[in-house]
């Protein structure tokens, strides 16, 4: 019974994303839900990567454009058929982040996950928890907590 309960704690169970032809993960105890793309309200004077806000059953989210949060290129095509907002939840402020496609639910057995490189971390990949191997692929995972600096959520903590 004792290998058992250690076999789970030695897998990732993770949220996998695309943002253009970049595949990312987060752990999916972060996620709350996933939902498609609605319409946002701008908010005044928020980051340039903060789109706004959006009324989710009654509730206030706002929403992050993870393209732009990561100065990753625009993309020629916003098909929002396929776009996903990724509701999250960031030491206890809820936030959508918008994403170009989920893909699936991923398992990562521990062997199958490199620390980030601190070249890569000392760079701002402070919230890169590591980097999985899926075959010849590589997937960035993601620790949500680490992506804002402190103070940096107060205007989403302000419009929600």
């Amino acid at each position: 019974m004792k290998g058992t309960n250690s076999r789970v704690e030695d897998t990732h169970h993770m949220v996998g994303f695309t943002v253009g032809n970049e595949e990312f993960c987060v752990d999916i105890l972060k996620v709350q839900e996933i939902i498609r793309m609605m319409g946002i309200t701008k908010i005044p004077n928020a980051p340039d990567y903060a789109e706004g806000v959006i009324n989710l059953r009654g509730r206030v989210i706002p929403v992050i454009d993870f393209r732009k949060r990561f100065n990753l290129p625009e993309s020629a095509d916003d098909n929002d058929d396929s776009r996903r907002i990724v509701v999250v939840d960031i030491v206890g402020t809820t936030i959508g982040l918008i994403v170009d496609e989920v893909s699936h639910v991923i398992k990562l057995e521990n062997d199958c996950v490199s620390p980030t490189p601190e070249s890569v971390k000392s760079s701002g990949g402070a919230c890169f928890s590591g980097i999985g191997r899926m075959g010849e692929k590589l997937i960035i995972l993601l620790d949500v907590e680490e992506m804002f600096c402190q103070g940096e959520l107060s205007w989403a903590e302000e419009a929600a």
